[in-house]
């Protein structure tokens, strides 16, 4: 899912392509993605774009008369910027947006469409829609505090608790406890206020350096392949990958759709976590630490073939 930084540069490359122009038309090849009626889609056409804003993680397009299109693109959703009147692909696309200087082409991946579009009216159509979560590139350390320590919860659920801090999923929060080497299940209320420090820091540097980063890769290009997984990253998606600060292997909690992913050597003290599926398989044999892991591992590699 695009977060924080992804939702930045999109806004920032929008910008120099429909801010001042006309909306031409909208057009919705899926039923499931509109989600509002009043005002209806169709009263969007022909609306000059006054503004660009991020909401969370959503994309707000500000039109005359206090109007907004509010694009939510979930997991699998993608912009792409096209020739003006570019075809809508019936499998692959759910909208278009034309404009006189090209087309913008809404995409999602997969057959669950969970990416949505809301037609609001002004601040109190907006704030609707807000979860009402902390900006935290916008905060004092210590209004981040006290959101923080507001309820009891593991690292990992109040990052991407959206109530509480904005624009945070599961790809960059597993980078900003790395950073803060720190457990993602290490609980709130029980940090200590030099971790609550060392966490503010790291989430002011990994999402600064994100965006500075994705500003630098596409340029003045439209961002086609916005994705959760970048060799960039320093444990996200890299399961058995060596860490980049001390060479553990990095491990995981997979968990519905989600995964943690964590250096047990940089933020558990050696621990390994609990993956809930597996450490139900194996119980009692499950490792706790990463040297019994490794162990395990080379006894394996051992075992002869038959």
């Amino acid at each position: 899912m695009p977060e924080l930084p992804d939702i930045v540069v999109y806004i920032e490359v929008l910008e120099k392509r429909i801010l001042g122009e006309m909306l031409e038309a909208v057009r919705i090849v899926s039923p499931f993605l509109l989600r509002t009626v009043t005002p209806p889609v169709s009263s969007a056409a022909e609306k000059k774009v006054l503004y660009l804003r991020r909401i969370g993680k959503r994309i707000c397009i500000g039109l005359e008369n206090n109007l907004w299109l509010v694009l939510h693109l979930m997991i699998a959703g993608r912009l792409h910027w096209r020739q003006r009147g570019a075809e809508i692909s019936p499998r692959q696309n759910f909208a278009a947006f034309d404009f006189p200087t090209g087309t913008l082409l809404w995409s999602e991946a997969g057959s669950k469409k969970r990416a949505s579009l809301h037609v609001v009216i002004g601040e109190a159509g907006l704030r609707a829609l807000d979860a009402g979560g902390l900006e935290v590139l916008e905060c004092s350390f210590k209004e981040f505090s006290k959101v923080l320590l507001s309820a009891n919860h593991t690292l990992k659920r109040a990052l991407t608790d959206p109530r509480l801090f904005s624009g945070i999923g599961n790809a960059y929060s597993d980078e900003i406890l790395f950073e803060a080497r720190l457990s993602p299940i290490a609980m709130t209320q029980k940090l200590t206020a030099e971790e609550i420090h060392r966490l503010f820091q790291a989430v002011q540097m990994t999402l600064t350096q994100w965006i500075d980063r994705l500003r630098e890769q596409y340029g003045d290009k439209f961002p086609e392949k916005v994705t959760a997984f970048r060799p960039e990253m320093a444990v996200h998606g890299r399961y058995k990958q060596r860490c980049p600060r001390c060479n553990t292997p990095i491990q995981r909690i997979r968990y519905a759709s989600n995964e943690t992913n964590y250096c047990p050597s940089c933020q558990t003290k050696g621990r390994l976590l609990a993956d809930r599926a597996l450490s139900r398989l194996l119980k009692e044999d499950w490792p706790k630490s990463v040297e019994e892991l490794e162990l395990r591992s080379a006894k394996q590699k051992l075992i002869p073939l038959e």
